[in-house]
């Protein structure tokens, strides 16, 4: 699950270096928090949520295989 979004969103932003995923799994649940450089947000997040949307789909779409709910969690570097 983590690679997927890591290549889906390194492929978004441009600097694809600064892009950093950390999972965090329970029982059914699955947490991924994607930080980016302050300038790349906008383009993982979309006009109105559509590209962040687009990529809850498809992270849901995977992770139905195994049953587990996946959160998206978008956030900037400090």
């Amino acid at each position: 699950m983590k690679q997927l979004v890591e290549m889906i969103v390194r492929s978004l932003v441009d600097n694809p270096d600064g892009v950093q995923i950390n999972e965090t799994a329970g029982e059914s649940v699955v947490i991924l928090e994607i930080r980016v450089a302050a300038d790349d947000v906008g383009k993982v997040i979309g006009k109105e949520g559509r590209i962040a949307n687009a990529i809850r789909t498809v992270v849901k779409a995977a992770a139905a295989r195994s049953d587990k709910k996946v959160t998206l969690e978008i956030l900037t570097h400090n």
